[in-house]
């Protein structure tokens, strides 16, 4: 008997131990589903944040075309208007230039005038001098002729003066 004994009590401490043995490898399972199910949260949780950081990727993506774009047309635009400066620059020197000898054509044109000026003035006192002695030379006349003539006669005395 000691030995059925034996037995069921060395059945029994098998049993416990494989209770046991069951009981822990319960426990860990459910430590391990319950542990996998939070990874698979957490990876849901990232996966979610990586397909947002995507998404704001490709909507940055866009932006930066649009505004690569727009430095391309801003950058043609700056090319294009330092190009009409430096055109209008020229303009600007050939106008200078055009202005300069229009103002030494003026300023010759000026002397000359002057000078046609100052040759009409000298001409026109020349002019009232020949007028005077011509005038002068009149008078002597009709005053010899005055002396000559009849006074008696309407023309005479208006020529003489009477």
């Amino acid at each position: 008997m000691k030995l059925a004994v034996f037995l069921a009590f060395l059945s029994v401490a098998v049993m416990a131990a494989m209770i046991f043995q069951a009981v822990s490898q319960e426990l860990t399972l459910r430590f391990l589903k319950s542990r996998m199910v939070e990874n698979t949260e957490q990876v849901k949780r990232k996966e979610d944040a990586i397909v947002e950081v995507k998404s704001k990727i490709q909507a940055m993506k866009s932006k930066l075309v649009f505004v690569n774009t727009n430095i391309d047309t801003l950058k043609k635009k700056k090319t294009d208007s330092e190009q009409k400066a430096q055109e209008f620059n020229k303009n600007l020197q050939t106008c200078n230039t055009e202005k300069q000898d229009v103002e030494k054509k003026t300023s010759g044109m000026r002397e000359s005038m002057n000078k046609l000026k100052a040759d009409h003035e000298q001409a026109k006192k020349k002019a009232q001098e020949d007028i005077q002695s011509l005038k002068q030379q009149i008078l002597d006349r009709d005053k010899a002729i005055c002396a000559f003539a009849d006074t008696s006669k309407e023309e005479a005395r208006k020529l003489c003066g009477l």
